[in-house]
Order: C-alpha cells, then structure tokens, then sequence
C-alpha cells in the first residue's frame, strides 16, 4: 500500500469527558484543510471505542508528538484503556481539551463536521488555537515504524 511509503505524523487528540481523560492517536492529521474557517482533519476508524464519546466533548486538544515519546505514543494507544494515561499528567483546558506536554506542537479544536469514507470517519476539526514553542522535533510513522524528522 502507497501509505506505508508516506511519513506521517503522529498526532495524539484528547479531552477529558466526565472527568476522565480520553483520547486517541492517529497518524493522519491533515493541516490546511481550509483557512476560513481554520480547518483540520483526522481519520478515525469505524471501529474506534473512543470516538463515540470523544466526539461529544466541546473541545478536543491535539498534540503532535515528539521523537522522544515513541513510547508514550505506543501507550496512548493502547487497547487497555486503564494504562493509557498511566504517568501522564496531561493538561487540560477549561472546556475539557487534553494535550500532552513536551509534544512538538499543541492545537485546540472543536468538531466541525464528519465525512463518512469506508471503514474509516474522517473529522473536520476547527482550530481554536495552538501553540508550537521550540518543542521536540515531530514525531513520524513510516514503513511501519516511529522516526524522527531531520533538519539539516
């Protein structure tokens, strides 16, 4: 498949729904879908647990992962719910949006729509704001493994 050649970024999206922190990670984060109004978008299988309720929340945080979290990113998205956020002490916004500190970058965002497309639910996610302080170079999955992105 063409994908498995094509680096991508990881990218975690959270919030905290009820009190409990929720959140899922995906390496098909798309910026630039739209600049009026501010637009992103994330695939989402169909078969994700987590969507359902993470969709509903009023704000959802976005962080893009650094190469240092190869790990953490493994344990974010992990089958057992109960260890995801084992020693991670994420921040969370007034309206319930979760990011993880020391990523690369931060976006907060809030549903904006969904596409159906296959097996898969694509979210359009409008950005609220973001914050990219000199963070840890981004984090990418390709040919089935986490890599780093090199500057020269």
């Amino acid at each position: 498949m063409i994908t498995h050649n094509f680096p991508q970024g990881v990218a975690f999206l959270g919030a905290e729904v009820d009190g409990t922190p929720l959140g899922l990670v995906a390496s098909t984060l798309t910026v630039g879908v739209s600049l009026t109004p501010p637009l992103v978008s994330i695939a989402v299988q169909n078969s994700s647990t987590t969507w359902p309720t993470l969709r509903r929340a009023p704000e959802l945080g976005i962080s893009l992962l650094g190469t240092d979290q190869e790990s953490l990113a493994r344990q974010l998205a992990s089958k057992d719910r109960s260890r995801r956020f084992a020693g991670v002490d994420p921040e969370v916004t007034a309206a319930g949006g979760l990011t993880i500190p020391d990523s690369s970058a931060f976006l907060w965002t809030r549903l904006y729509n969904e596409v159906e497309a296959g097996d898969h639910t694509i979210a359009l996610l409008e950005i609220l704001g973001t914050s990219n302080e000199d963070g840890p170079e981004a984090l990418v999955f390709h040919r089935s493994a986490f890599k780093g992105m090199r500057t020269p």
